[in-house]
């Protein structure tokens, strides 16, 4: 069924940078899926090229389209995006420091919406992160990092998601943690039927929960396919899980005209 699709978008800052480059993907309903690569290879862009937070940033789509369930939102704000489905958890957790949880949460629920849908919401919320509910009376800038990740989610469910874009949720967490958020993500997808467009520079704990990856490099969209086709990639291996064993310098070599082939 139709869902996100970008297709050969491109994105300049400052009328000047090229940040990313021809880039096409696709999120179906109901799926998962990453986008991985290294810092600043343009996968923070491509999500506010989504979500609609170009603009701060002097950014701006000069080429493709971008259609969420078959309508073209090119056109559309952030807050009529939000308003359609389309949530972005941004990088850093930006929850409101001065605020509590259950104020945090209040403050992302629709205008107008009833106390009845909003309790429902934020109960749905604590059912899938208890530590924010024993917390609630604490202000949200003293929680743990993970606690406040957990919050950005929570904050991002208030809104009725129908697809849900997480931008390094594992960013300077604890490995345990990481596993937690991450298994949660996924209750979210199964229970919830929720879409996920997760960027990740942890590319071994992304491909542990997505069905479908991309790999972007300097603003170029350079493989895909299923979480298993990456994982069993050499490439992808070498320079993206770890490797194994010694690195054969020879390879790297080759691998490095390879990505300008298919950049």
């Amino acid at each position: 069924m139709a869902g996100l699709s970008l297709s050969n978008v491109e994105v300049i800052y400052d009328k000047v940078f090229l940040a990313i480059k021809g880039v096409s993907l696709e999120v179906a309903q109901g799926d998962i899926v990453a986008l991985l690569g290294a810092n600043g290879a343009g996968k923070s862009t491509t999500l506010k090229t989504i979500s609609g937070l170009l603009g701060p940033e002097r950014g701006l789509v000069t080429r493709g389209e971008i259609s969420w369930e078959g309508k073209d939102i090119l056109s559309l704000g952030a807050p009529e995006r939000v308003a359609g489905g389309l949530v972005h958890v941004l990088e850093g957790r930006r929850v409101f420091g001065h605020l509590t949880p259950d104020e945090n949460l209040i403050a992302a629920f629709r205008t107008g919406g009833s106390t009845s849908r909003l309790n429902e919401l934020r109960e749905r919320v604590y059912t899938y992160f208890p530590r924010l509910k024993e917390r609630f009376r604490s202000k949200a800038g003293y929680l743990s990092g993970g606690e406040q990740q957990m919050l950005a989610i929570g904050r991002a469910l208030m809104t009725e998601p129908r697809l849900i874009m997480l931008d390094e949720p594992s960013l300077g967490l604890s490995p345990i943690l990481v596993d937690e958020i991450f298994t949660i993500i996924r209750e979210i997808n199964a229970a919830e039927g929720t879409s996920v467009l997760l960027v990740e520079q942890n590319a071994a704990a992304a491909l542990e929960i997505v069905r479908h990856a991309y790999l972007i490099e300097n603003g170029h969209v350079v493989m895909s396919g299923s979480a298993d086709v990456l994982k069993q990639n050499p490439d992808v291996q070498e320079f993206y899980l770890g490797g194994a064993g010694k690195v054969n310098y020879h390879e790297v070599k080759h691998y490095r005209r390879r990505k300008r082939w298919l950049a």
